[in-house]
């Protein structure tokens, strides 16, 4: 579901390790009538996926994949609901420490496996995509029922039989919020600079503020009994830094075409949380501020 970025990534690897037969991308008519027939150009190789209509029944998924932006997930939800049944398994990509609530709400609980995408740097054109480093992803349940289990060794079972790139996470509630983090950084700070992954891997004033809106979210989740630290900071900052200079966080491409952000899942959910527990977070403010006020003049 999405197919943007990481749908694009992650869809055409599955494509070439699954067979076109194995994997689609489902969607509404609108969209379904737009993209019927062109093909996408991923690292200069054509792809010709296959589409399904929201419409389609009687041919649900093993497994769902969200990979849309937060401002889409509501819809996205509705337009997945004829693909789901009892066994269907559902992971999303989406930033954000709140996606998988949402989806759970909707569609069930026990049929999301928690997922953290970390480690590429795409670079969109039109429709296409080029990109140096893939990703992977970190994956985990957040309770070990047995349902849970057995769902996580289906998902890990398919991931092996295609090479397919993750971490598995004992922990995978920490590595949630650090990935919540690391976007509360990096994509709003290159927002508001305009700016690609260069402009936060040398020293001044986007990378120092990049570091103090994570200092923020640290002090959160220690409230919400989440053991984050600098030295987590340290790490996701070295990440970072090996990306692609001239690569760009999806939330800056937004920026670029003038389109509403995903600020309300960063900065708002910080400033949700502080409000909470009563922990100032001046720095998440002038940022959530500073992006809004771009935002006005679309």
């Amino acid at each position: 579901m999405g197919m943007g970025s990481l749908g694009l990534i992650f869809g055409s690897f599955l494509m070439d390790k699954l067979g076109r037969e194995n994997v689609e991308f489902v969607m509404d008519e609108t969209r379904l009538k737009k993209y019927s027939g062109v093909e996408r150009l991923i690292n200069g190789e054509k792809y010709d996926f296959r589409l399904a209509s929201e419409n389609e029944k009687d041919n649900p998924a093993d497994l769902i994949i969200f990979a849309v932006k937060s401002t889409g997930l509501k819809d996205a939800v509705e337009i997945v609901r004829n693909k789901v049944s009892d066994d269907t398994i559902i992971i999303s990509l989406l930033n954000g420490i709140t996606s998988e609530e949402v989806i759970g709400e909707a569609l069930g609980k026990e049929k999301v496996i928690y997922t953290i995408a970390e480690g590429m740097d795409p670079i969109r054109t039109g429709d296409n995509l080029d990109y140096t480093k893939m990703g992977y992803l970190r994956i985990g349940i957040d309770n070990e029922t047995g349902e849970k289990k057995e769902k996580l060794a289906r998902v890990l079972a398919m991931f092996d039989r295609t090479a397919f790139p993750y971490k598995l996470e004992e922990d995978v509630m920490k590595r949630l919020w650090s990935k919540f983090m690391l976007n509360v950084g990096v994509n709003q700070v290159l927002m508001i600079y305009e700016g690609n992954y260069d402009t936060i891997q040398k020293p001044g004033p986007a990378r120092d503020l990049m570091i103090d809106a994570m200092k923020e979210v640290i002090t959160l989740a220690e409230k919400e009994n989440i053991k984050i630290t600098e030295e987590d900071i340290n790490y996701y900052v070295s990440l970072i830094d090996t990306l692609n200079p001239e690569g760009m966080p999806s939330m800056r491409y937004d920026g670029l075409h003038k389109r509403k952000s995903e600020v309300e899942i960063f900065a708002g959910t910080v400033l949700k949380y502080g409000k909470k527990h009563g922990i100032p977070t001046p720095i998440n403010q002038d940022i959530y501020d500073r992006i809004i006020k771009l935002e006005s003049k679309y």
